[in-house]
């Protein structure tokens, strides 16, 4: 016993107060670690189904089939297009510049056209590897004046006109009309929810065989998400 009469504690003797709050940490710390993991797991469980519903709403066009049927799309002021499977059509009336396609979507969500670009493509002789590769700018794109859906696994058309003749691509569309010349067209669209927005451009070159102007699939660029490449 001490001077002040309490007893001192025994050599070796446990300190229960230290020993609980080593205790309500440990406690703490495992719980801590078990929360963590469990959000983390969530997160990926999140993100695997935001994937997996995204998936299911993406859209992919690509031309139509030759064996698709003949579209005939008609414009706002009555002019008419004919277009056959697996063909873009580029027509001059009454001095305005006509321009149809026929396409194909092979995603599995609906297709919303927002919008398009046409210019003229490169000639034989001057196409080189990486050439028209850049993805176009959004500001670039002419607003579609009609609503457009490509219903998934189905096909239909495209449409896009340009009638006043100071238009920048005017002259040089027309003249890749008279002379057979190719033609690049990049749409722009998206799902039915307004997101995954995508570029696609075709190459509609004429074949002199058939006497059309075929349509083929040059890029694809993805617009909201990370670049598939």
């Amino acid at each position: 016993m001490n001077v002040a009469g309490v007893r001192a504690p025994r050599p070796g003797m446990a300190d229960w107060v230290t020993i609980s709050s080593l205790a309500t940490a440990s406690g703490t710390l495992v719980l801590a670690v078990a929360t963590f993991s469990s959000v983390r797991s969530a997160n990926r469980a999140a993100r695997a189904a935001e994937r997996s519903l995204l998936a299911g709403l993406r859209p992919v066009l690509v031309p139509s089939r030759e064996d698709d049927p003949t579209e005939r799309v008609m414009f706002g002021d009555g002019i008419w297009l004919t277009v056959p499977g697996h063909t873009g059509v580029l027509e001059g009336h009454e001095g305005g510049l006509y321009m149809a396609m026929g396409i194909r979507n092979a995603g599995s969500g609906v297709a919303v056209l927002h919008g398009w670009r046409a210019q003229p493509g490169p000639g034989a002789t001057e196409y080189r590897p990486g050439l028209n590769q850049e993805r176009p700018e959004l500001d670039d794109f002419r607003r579609q004046t009609r609503d457009l859906y490509i219903p998934a696994g189905d096909s239909g058309f495209w449409q896009g006109a340009i009638r006043d003749s100071d238009d920048p691509w005017y002259e040089a569309l027309r003249e890749a009309k008279h002379n057979g010349g190719r033609i690049m067209i990049d749409l722009l669209y998206g799902d039915y929810e307004g997101g995954q927005r995508t570029i696609t451009r075709f190459s509609v070159n004429p074949d002199e065989e058939r006497g059309t102007r075929d349509a083929a699939v040059v890029r694809y660029w993805n617009v909201d998400g990370q670049d598939p490449r």
